[in-house]
C-alpha cells in the first residue's frame, strides 16, 4: 500500500452545486471557500473537485475547451489558488477531475483540425466512410446513437464514444500524449495533490478500429476499447512521467466495465500506475438485463457477491479499491437502496458503514453525509442532464407512456444527485440567492445542514467513521473476509490485522431478520461494540437485526 490510501477519506463536491457566494444560480469557489470549516468539521482529507474549466456545458463540464483555464463562473485562477492554500491550512489536499479521452469540439486542437491542420488533425480518430457509404465502424455511443459524426463539411467522420460535442483524443499520437500530461504538470505545480481520470481505460483504442460482433452497444463491442494493453501501457507512461515520484500524490481512475484483473493491474504498486480505481458493477444491480434505464428492484445476492469478489480480489493481487455509493452520475444510493421516508437515518448510516469499515479508500459525495436524497422531479423539464434527455425520447420511442418514462427517469438520471446543496431552510436551501442553474430538491425544509448540525444523527456518524478510519489500523489496512455469503437480507464481513479482529453487520431491509453464526466464529474472545446505528449491542451466537441496522464489533 502507498501514500496512506487507508487513512484517507476524500469528499466529491460538484462545483455547480455545492454553493453559490455571488447569486448566478452557479457554486463558485468562493462558495466552496466559505464552506471548508464545515469540511474540515467533517474530518475529510481531500476534496475532488468535478471540471471547471472552460466548457460549452453539453455534458456538465466533461466537454473541456481549454484545460488549463478557469470557467469565470467558477470564479478566477486567484481563487483557485486561495481555495487550495486555505483547504491545506485545514490539513485538507484538492484533487482535480480530467478528462483526457476526450476534448469539447469547441477545443482549439479540434478547431485547428477543422481548419484544415494536418497536425491537429492527427489529434483525433477521423475516418472516411466504409466503401458501402456506411460509417466507419458500427459502435454505439454511451449516450445513444452512432459514436461517428461528421467532420466539418469534410468525407471524414470523428470517433465520439460520448457526446457528439466529445471527440475522443488519438493517445496514439506521441504529441497528444505529451500535450496531455503537460495539462498535468501544469496543476502539479499549482500545488493539487491529486487527480481523477475520467474514463480512463477506453482510451486505449487500437488503431484500427473493427466493427463488433454481436451489435452496437454490446459488450463485446465495449471490449474492443475498454481495458486494452494500449491502455495500461500509456496510464502507465503518464504516471511515470507526471506524478508518479510526488510524495502522497493520490490518482483513481474512472474504470466502467473493468475486471478484477485489471483493477489489479492499474492500482498494484509494482505496475506504478494509479492509486486506486472506481468500478461499478456493485451499482448494476438495479439495472433490468443489463439496462440501465429500467426500475427493478435491486438484486440483493448480486450485491454482496460483486462486493466480496472486489474486496477479496482486489486485497490478493494488492490493488485498492475506490469505495463508494454515491457520485455525480449515479442516483442517491440511499433511494436505491434503503427507505429514505420510513428510515432515513438508519439507511443512511447502514449504507455508509458498510464502505467505511472495507478495505479501501471511501468517498463521500456532497450530501450524503446529511441524508440527501433524489428530488422525484416529476417534470421532464426539470431535468437539464443530456443522457437524461437522449434516454427520455428514447424509452418514449419504445412505447413507454409518459408516466412509465418519468418514473424511470426519475429513478435513475444522473441530475437526480446533482440537485443544489442543502444548507439551511431558506429560500433556494440556502445554495444561492439568485436561481439555481438545477432546481432543488423540495424536501429542503427537512433535510438540511444547518438542522443536521443542530439536531441531526447521520453528519454526526460520518464524523464518527471518519475519525475511527484515521486512528485504527484495521480498518487501514486489515484483511477482509466474507461472512454470511448465503443470508437473504445481510451483508456481513471481518477485518482481520495480527490477532485483531473486526465484524460489521449492515441489513438491507425493514423488518427484524436473525442472524445466526457458525462455530467457527470465536465468541471466546472479549468484544466491544466499536459502531451502530440500532439496539444490537452485544455480540452473541445469535442476535436480531433491525430495519437497516448496521453494527461493528471488535476485539478488546
Amino acid at each position: 500500500m502507498t501514500n496512506n490510501l487507508g487513512k484517507k477519506v476524500i469528499y466529491q463536491i460538484y462545483p455547480k452545486s455545492f454553493n453559490d457566494a455571488n447569486g448566478d444560480g452557479f457554486g463558485d469557489f468562493r462558495g466552496i471557500i466559505d464552506k471548508l470549516d464545515y469540511l474540515e468539521k467533517l474530518g475529510i482529507d481531500m476534496i475532488w473537485l468535478n471540471p471547471f474549466y472552460p466548457s460549452p456545458q453539453h455534458d456538465n463540464g466533461y466537454d473541456i475547451s481549454d484545460y488549463t483555464a478557469i470557467d469565470p463562473r467558477f470564479g478566477s485562477m486567484d481563487d483557485f489558488t486561495e481555495l487550495a492554500q486555505k483547504a491545506k491550512a485545514r490539513g485538507i489536499d484538492i484533487m482535480l477531475d480530467m478528462p483526457l479521452n476526450h476534448s469539447s469540439t469547441d477545443h482549439e486542437w479540434f478547431q485547428k483540425a477543422l481548419a484544415g491542420d494536418e497536425e491537429y488533425q492527427e489529434y483525433y480518430y477521423l475516418r472516411p466512410l466504409k466503401a458501402d457509404g456506411s460509417l466507419p465502424t458500427t459502435w454505439e455511443s454511451k449516450f445513444g446513437g452512432p459514436a461517428w459524426a461528421q467532420f466539418g463539411d469534410t468525407d471524414l467522420y470523428y470517433l465520439h464514444l460520448y457526446d457528439v460535442t466529445q471527440a475522443d483524443l488519438n493517445w496514439h499520437n506521441p504529441k497528444v500524449r505529451e500535450a496531455l500530461f503537460d495539462i498535468l504538470r501544469f496543476w502539479i505545480d499549482k500545488g493539487v495533490g491529486g487527480f481523477r481520470f475520467d474514463v480512463m481505460n477506453v482510451i486505449g483504442k487500437s488503431e484500427i478500429l473493427e466493427d463488433s460482433i454481436d451489435g452496437p452497444g454490446s459488450t463485446q463491442e465495449k471490449r474492443l476499447y475498454t481495458d486494452t494493453e494500449n491502455s495500461h501501457l500509456w496510464i502507465q507512461e503518464m504516471a511515470t512521467s507526471t506524478f508518479g515520484d510526488i510524495e502522497g500524490f493520490v490518482t483513481v481512475g474512472e474504470m466502467s466495465s473493468t475486471t478484477i484483473e485489471d483493477g489489479v493491474r492499474y492500482t498494484n504498486p509494482d505496475e506504478e500506475k494509479l492509486s486506486m480505481i472506481f468500478s461499478f458493477h456493485h451499482l448494476k444491480v438495479d439495472y433490468l438485463d443489463g439496462e440501465k434505464w429500467s426500475k427493478v428492484d435491486f438484486d440483493f445476492q448480486s450485491l454482496k457477491d460483486i462486493l466480496n469478489d472486489w474486496q477479496k480480489g482486489m486485497s490478493d493481487g494488492n490493488g485498492w479499491n475506490a469505495l463508494f455509493w454515491n457520485n455525480h452520475d449515479q442516483p442517491r444510493a440511499n433511494s436505491r437502496f434503503g427507505d429514505t421516508v420510513n428510515y432515513p437515518y438508519e439507511t443512511a448510516t447502514m449504507l455508509a458503514q458498510t464502505i467505511h469499515f472495507m478495505r479501501g479508500t471511501p468517498y463521500v459525495f456532497e450530501g450524503e453525509e446529511i441524508g440527501m436524497t433524489n428530488p422525484d422531479f416529476t417534470d421532464i423539464n426539470d431535468y437539464n442532464d443530456i443522457e437524461t434527455w437522449n434516454n427520455y425520447q428514447i424509452l418514449l420511442d419504445k412505447g413507454l407512456s409518459e408516466a412509465e418514462t418519468m418514473e424511470i427517469i426519475q429513478f435513475k438520471s444522473r441530475d437526480t444527485s446533482r440537485t443544489p446543496m442543502q444548507w439551511d431552510d431558506s429560500a433556494n436551501a440556502g445554495f444561492t440567492t439568485g436561481t439555481p442553474w438545477l432546481k432543488v430538491a423540495d424536501n429542503y425544509k427537512e433535510i438540511n445542514v444547518a438542522k443536521e448540525l443542530e439536531s441531526g444523527k447521520i453528519f454526526p456518524y460520518y464524523q464518527q467513521l471518519i475519525q475511527l478510519r484515521h486512528e485504527l489500523p484495521i480498518i487501514q489496512d486489515g484483511a477482509y473476509h466474507e461472512l454470511l455469503t448465503d443470508h437473504p437480507e445481510v451483508l456481513a464481513y471481518y477485518r482481520t490485522l495480527g490477532d485483531q479482529v473486526l465484524y460489521v453487520f449492515s441489513h438491507f431491509y425493514p423488518g427484524t431478520t436473525k442472524v445466526t453464526l457458525l462455530d467457527s466464529v470465536d465468541l471466546d474472545r472479549e468484544y466491544v461494540k466499536l459502531l451502530g446505528n440500532g439496539p444490537v449491542d452485544s455480540f452473541t451466537r445469535e442476535f436480531d437485526l433491525s430495519p437497516y441496522e448496521t453494527v461493528a464489533f471488535i476485539t478488546k
